[in-house]
């Protein structure tokens, strides 16, 4: 309990440190910190129940997609500002650092292990921060359906 508590703290750090390094400053932050370190608990809950951490890293960035969707229509900012930060801890950085390792060493088939397990892990990522994007796109015009169609007839 005590690893993930750190690990989460960590990856808000982590975040919150990219932001500022982004340029972003005043209440952007504490959403960011806040969407990282849910979003990384997200991923703990996920791979604790034994789901693995292809599905541990969709659900995570899918959370982490959909908050930043929404946080950047609270707060009037470009989604990608929000996303990138929030994003940071579900990065894979040391299956990345091994894959580069094991083609520096000419170790190919540890470099072909570590590459496909970097792209699955990218794979989820992107495809959460995809269906998220898809799902506010659609709410979106639904709702301007809606809105068209109730005024239309009333």
């Amino acid at each position: 309990m005590r690893t993930y508590v750190i690990q989460t703290l960590m990856g808000v750090i982590g975040s919150v440190g990219f932001a500022v390094l982004f340029g972003v400053f005043d209440r952007k932050l504490s959403w960011i910190a806040v969407g990282s370190g849910l979003g990384w608990a997200v991923y703990l809950l996920c791979v604790a129940n034994g789901y693995g951490m292809f599905i541990g890293l969709f659900a995570a960035s899918l959370f982490v997609a959909s908050l930043s969707e929404l946080s950047a229509r609270i707060l009037k900012t470009p989604v990608i500002l929000m996303l990138v930060p929030m994003l940071i801890p579900e990065i894979p950085g040391g299956d990345l650092y091994y894959t580069m390792s094991y083609l520096v060493q000419r170790q190919y088939a540890g470099f072909g292990n570590a590459s496909d397990q970097v792209l699955l892990e990218a794979g989820a990522i992107a495809l959460g921060i995809i269906l998220a994007s898809y799902l506010a796109k659609f709410l979106r015009n639904l709702r301007i359906y809606v809105l068209r169609h109730t005024l239309w007839w009333s």
